[in-house]
């Protein structure tokens, strides 16, 4: 990992812009399990990609003044590999599982009995004379996170004490972050290069960061002292990507839509295969933006084209078209 991304990634709940109720909600778990010197009970966090699940899950080891070990769903393979990550846990560590739904069934079934009894079943030997052995461990803390919460197992979900959506973030809040990213790269920015690259940024910390550095190597190459919205305008060209955010991806999923299929509603499958791209790709990287921001909406039918999504498109609107 970078010094860079070291640098620009919070550290205590002081560092992180928004997330008001999150913290709050965070806070009392971590006060009322250090007042009774107890681990804190297992956290799950949900919701698109890039909004700060890791960032939380950091800080509240942080703020708990625990050691945290990162995994991931897909990872986990095999029953060992569970176990030799939870036997090497101290009281009060937290085990950090991204895309924990993608884990596999054996590994799951595994955790059940991890997550409430801290102990850990494991067969030894084969045949009949195979025996259960129970390990008891040390009692951890489990943060999940996820981007596909429904596809999480209803066992494994309600064996989380606190679950936390992560919504997108705000323009404001989107500014005080590049406010702050540009302080600890040493970045001069005008206001309304802020505010532009805020409004690029799809509501995401992680891209407003990402976005925030490609202009940073603009400015470096074109050796610019001071980003204005002119410099921006011209790194994101380069990049291709709209006033909005859109990518040249995100605009092709809105024309299929408006202009093959006037508007809709059309299958998600028959949209990736016009853009040449799979279902995950449309449903996970473009959808959720393009909803969120009123482009599209999903219905029984298929994905459907707002009238902003014409406008957008400078595409007139024809109402009787529509199956809004």
């Amino acid at each position: 990992m970078s010094k860079d991304v070291l640098n620009i990634r919070p550290s205590s709940f002081n560092d992180i812009i928004g997330r008001e109720k999150e913290k709050k909600g965070l806070s009392i778990l971590i006060d009322s399990a250090r007042s009774r010197n107890e681990p804190l009970d297992h956290i799950l966090f949900y919701g698109p990609p890039g909004l700060g699940k890791t960032t939380l899950s950091n800080v509240v080891a942080s703020e708990m003044g625990v050691n945290i070990q990162i995994t991931s769903g897909p990872a986990l393979t095999r029953a060992a590999d569970i176990a030799s990550i939870v036997t090497s846990l101290s009281r009060g560590d937290i085990l950090f599982i991204d895309e924990i739904h993608r884990l596999n069934r054996v590994i799951e079934e595994k955790l059940y009995s991890v997550m409430e009894d801290y102990a850990l079943d494991i067969v030894v030997g084969t045949g009949p004379s195979a025996k259960i052995l129970r390990l008891d461990l040390e009692p951890f803390t489990i943060i999940g996170a996820t981007t596909r919460i429904g596809l999480i197992s209803a066992p494994l979900r309600e064996r989380f004490g606190s679950i936390f959506r992560l919504d997108f973030y705000s323009q404001a809040d989107m500014e005080e972050i590049i406010k702050r990213s540009a302080l600890v790269l040493d970045l001069k920015l005008t206001k309304e290069a802020i505010s532009d690259i805020a409004a690029r940024s799809r509501g995401t910390a992680r891209i407003a960061n990402r976005m925030l550095k490609r202009v940073r190597d603009y400015a470096h190459v074109y050796k610019v002292d001071l980003i204005d919205d002119k410099v921006v305008n011209s790194a994101f060209e380069v990049q291709s990507i709209d006033k909005m955010g859109l990518s040249d991806l995100d605009l092709k999923v809105l024309e299929i839509v408006v202009k093959n299929f006037k508007g809709g509603p059309v299958g998600v499958e028959t949209i990736a295969d016009a853009v040449f791209e799979e279902v995950d790709t449309i449903v996970d990287v473009c959808e959720p933006f393009l909803i969120q921001s009123g482009f599209l909406k999903k219905t029984p039918r298929g994905r459907v084209a707002t009238k902003f999504a014409f406008d957008y498109l400078d595409i007139p609107y024809n109402e009787e078209l529509s199956f809004i």
